[in-house]
């Protein structure tokens, strides 16, 4: 079998063999294939496409290339909530409680952030103590005992993937929806779920801005779990605007436990109901999604999500009290409003640029080995369709200490042209789009 014959067969838009992608993947992650037959053969595939089947093949050989974690000591279905990425992405922190604490397991393995979009092991070591680390035979265990943990991804989680992704990084390849879902579902079969949730972000502060290319992704992605033998759903809800009302890492555990208190922003609340639904589903624990929801909601109201999160907080090492008090958190003591420019209502936030803001303030990484900053960010006092006055706040830049005043500036213009403020109240945007299972697209 010969590289160059493959790169060929894909240039002409035939199907490759299972073996035949397996040997491109083996060979790459070995170092026998060099990136620039690589290169080439992601071009073929980005102009090409691949089948399901392919799609899936990939996805396969990408997760074998290194550990795959054995969850099967784990009583129950354990299914998994995934996220393509956005700003003020919170749902993790508020569903992995809330879901366990309906009964199902959650055996979740998180990332860090990169650029506008926040990683959930960031926000999680904001809390005191809090260790994001640990051995497999721990991370099952904790599971067994306490139904929910979250760990960072060991350096070992398909390595072809990552060397595969920093190559179509740099070669004009990234965006390939079999080449992005194959990444994606990797990881996640590689973490050893039995089924997946997938949280499809659409619009200015997701990877996918328009909606028909966020579908085309959720079927993929669907498409490789169904193949693969995991129950898949996706959902795809709205990045137009940012998600709940803070953007930076301990600012958005402060909003996850006033949300697990019961005093949430709706659209937080409803993202993780809805997302939250349907992993109960998958694991059995309700045969609909009005069921699920109901019982996630009397979760919430009766505190046992909240106890749930303290008691996963403290199993892996963190402080429990900010459960009770959020204050706790280690919250930058510099803080300036950003004024509205002129009366009227909100019509839209620019999602992108709050989060672009929310990294300029050192809340986020321009590059894998910046340093961030845990106590920044920008809260927002105004979301669309609130009034505000001339003067009023629209949101509040959490600064660390040694910022410049010139820095401070540019970044609440920022913030504040993000804001499109209008003389009549915008009509209300949906906040799920539309719902992908193996039996096709539903529209709520």
């Amino acid at each position: 079998m010969r590289t160059v014959d493959l790169i060929q067969k894909k240039r002409d838009g035939h199907e490759l063999a299972r073996e035949e992608i397996q040997f491109l993947i083996e060979g790459y992650t070995k170092g026998e294939i060099p990136d620039y037959q690589m290169a080439a053969w992601a071009m073929a595939v980005f102009f090409r496409g691949m089948s399901a089947r392919e799609t899936a093949d990939l996805t396969l050989a990408m997760a074998a290339s290194g550990d795959m974690l054995d969850l099967s000591p784990i009583l129950g279905i354990k299914t998994d909530k995934h996220s393509t990425g956005g700003v003020g992405d919170t749902v993790t922190l508020v569903l992995a409680p809330l879901a366990a604490s309906a009964g199902v397991p959650v055996a979740k393995m998180s990332g860090r952030g990169l650029g506008h979009t926040g990683g959930t092991i960031d926000k999680l070591e904001s809390i005191p103590g809090f260790s994001t680390e640990m051995s497999p035979e721990d991370f099952i265990r904790q599971v067994n005992t306490h139904g929910v943990a979250v760990i960072g991804q060991s350096g070992n989680i398909t390595p072809a993937d990552k060397k595969l992704y920093s190559l179509r990084d740099v070669t004009g390849t990234v965006n390939s929806i079999p080449l992005i879902a194959s990444s994606i579902m990797s990881k996640k079969i590689a973490a050893g779920a039995d089924a997946i949730v997938l949280d499809v972000k659409t619009g200015s502060g997701a990877f996918m801005k328009t909606l028909e290319d966020s579908i085309r992704l959720a079927e993929a992605m669907v498409s490789i779990g169904t193949e693969t033998g995991r129950e898949t759903v996706a959902v795809i809800t709205d990045m137009e605007e940012p998600l709940g009302t803070a953007v930076g890492n301990a600012l958005e555990v402060r909003l996850a436990v006033e949300t697990l208190q019961g005093k949430g922003p709706a659209d937080l609340v409803e993202t993780c109901l809805t997302l939250g639904s349907h992993m109960l589903v998958l694991g059995v624990k309700a045969d609909s999604a009005e069921e699920a929801k109901d019982i996630l909601k009397s979760k919430l109201s009766s505190g046992e999500a909240l106890a749930k999160f303290k008691e996963f907080v403290a199993a892996q090492g963190g402080d429990p009290a900010v459960g009770d008090d959020p204050n706790l958190l280690q919250v930058s003591s510099r803080h300036v409003t950003v004024p509205a420019p002129r009366g009227g209502y909100v019509g839209h936030i620019t999602a992108e640029e709050i989060g672009l803001a929310a990294m300029e303030l050192g809340a986020g990484r321009e590059t894998k080995e910046s340093v961030i900053d845990l106590s920044v960010g920008v809260q927002l006092l105004r979301k669309t369709g609130d009034a505000v006055q001339e003067g009023e706040g629209l949101a509040v830049l959490y600064a660390k200490e040694g910022q410049s005043q010139e820095a401070l500036d540019r970044i609440a213009k920022r913030v504040q042209n993000a804001y499109l403020l209008q003389d009549e109240a915008p009509e209300h945007r949906k906040l799920v789009h539309a719902v992908i299972s193996k039996n096709g697209v539903s529209y709520p």
